[in-house]
């Protein structure tokens, strides 16, 4: 097997999917190790405002459910990315998972893994989606992954502990790897100290437009704001009927209906004393966005901040994927397995939101798995779905082997 980085950019191919306004993109091209050759967002607002910041990516904005892998023309894919609609596994949403409609856009995300075969894949989601329908959901998702020749690492990690954003985000992401070699040479990034402070991403003194706003007879509620809003140390959110306070001194989770209604906008307290949320500027700067990235002027400040909500903290990002460009550099190993009718599958978690998992080998028959993983004398359980869910539950360390169907 040859390494695929194009040998006239000397840089890995990726393809990316409900791509947003390209903050997962943009992470990776920031490493100067990938460059992004094909790209799919059915938003039409969220392309007008992709296609400004990439006007060399291809963007295609169809509806995934239509879209053909050979649709994508590059022949060679080093890399599948993507952060498929997280409403259906988020605590703000319905929690209907797959029962969601939008809970079968993983599946479609799955159809393009399997059909162009890459050699990296990254998933980022909301945190709950570990824990949503008792780990049922992840769970379909990882042995979904598994099945298809990846060796995975997932972990929840926080733009401010990660990122260096003073934003309080916290989010999964999944790495993938098709050769044990990069698999192996793979870490997530450790933490790092948070120097950035509000001031670095909010402008407190520089006046801004009218509507940004609160003010006494425009909100029936501007008298709690003015009670409780007396520190420019944190941000402030109204949430319909009360003030809230940002106890840990940075931006609560950006939410994609931040700015409709005043419900969930981060509120601030201005170096003239007047109260006013954050602006779409500001919000992509509290994910991380670098100050060139372009907001189109045609669009309004509701679609801006729903664009905003649904992006990532992209320097998080960024650091995630120099440790997958530095990983898919290392010797390819040939995966020797062949597949069979049932697969034995080691996990190691520590905790739900930490772990790793990939298929040790592929069986003829149960017995015979059972057979060879006491063979490999190292004690470890085999859990049935039943004890897997149970023991899920109490989120403590696992490491086990499970046997599936292929």
């Amino acid at each position: 097997m040859t390494n695929s980085v194009s040998s006239s950019t000397n840089k890995f191919n990726v393809a990316a999917f409900f791509s947003g306004v390209g903050g997962i993109e943009l992470g990776f091209e920031q490493t100067n190790k990938f460059r992004v050759v094909y790209a799919n967002e059915f938003d039409k607002n969220a392309g007008i405002t992709y296609r400004l910041n990439f006007p060399d990516v291809p963007l295609d904005d169809r509806d995934i459910h239509i879209v053909s892998s050979n649709d994508i023309k590059n022949d060679e894919i080093d890399m599948i990315v993507g952060g498929f609609p997280c409403q259906a596994f988020s605590i703000a949403g319905y929690r209907k998972g797959f029962e969601d409609d939008r809970g079968d856009l993983f599946f479609e995300l799955l159809r393009m893994i399997e059909s162009k075969k890459p050699r990296a894949i990254f998933i980022e989601n909301v945190k709950n989606m570990v824990t949503h329908d008792h780990g049922n959901t992840f769970k379909v998702i990882r042995e979904a992954l598994i099945k298809n020749g990846y060796l995975i690492k997932w972990k929840v990690l926080n733009g401010k502990d990660y990122g260096n954003i003073p934003q309080n985000r916290e989010r999964i992401y999944i790495v993938g790897f098709s050769d044990k070699a990069a698999y192996r040479a793979f870490k997530f990034p450790e933490k790092i100290e948070l120097s950035k402070k509000l001031s670095d991403v909010i402008d407190f003194s520089t006046p801004q437009d009218d509507n940004f706003y609160y003010k006494e007879g425009k909100q029936n509620f501007f008298d709690q704001l003015k009670e409780t809003i007396t520190s420019q140390k944190t941000v402030y959110q109204w949430r319909r009927q009360y003030v809230r306070e940002n106890k840990s001194g940075v931006v609560p989770t950006l939410t994609a209906n931040m700015g409709t209604g005043g419900h969930n906008v981060p509120l601030i307290l201005t170096d003239d004393g007047r109260i006013r949320k954050l602006t779409p500027k500001e919000t992509f700067n509290v994910q991380g966005y670098p100050k060139e990235y372009k907001l189109p002027e045609n669009i309004s400040n509701g679609q801006l901040y729903k664009q905003a909500g649904n992006s990532v903290v992209v320097p998080l990002v960024s650091r995630i994927a120099q440790n997958i460009g530095n990983s898919l550099k290392e010797q390819i190993e040939e995966n020797s397995l062949i597949p069979k009718e049932f697969a034995i599958i080691y996990t190691k978690m520590s905790g739900p939101f930490e772990g790793e998992s990939y298929i040790k080998n592929y069986i003829s028959s149960i017995d015979d798995a059972v057979l060879e993983i006491r063979n490999y004398n190292d004690s470890l359980p085999i859990l049935s779905d039943e004890d897997y869910f149970k023991l899920i539950k109490k989120k403590s360390d696992l490491e086990f082997y499970s046997i599936q169907p292929v």
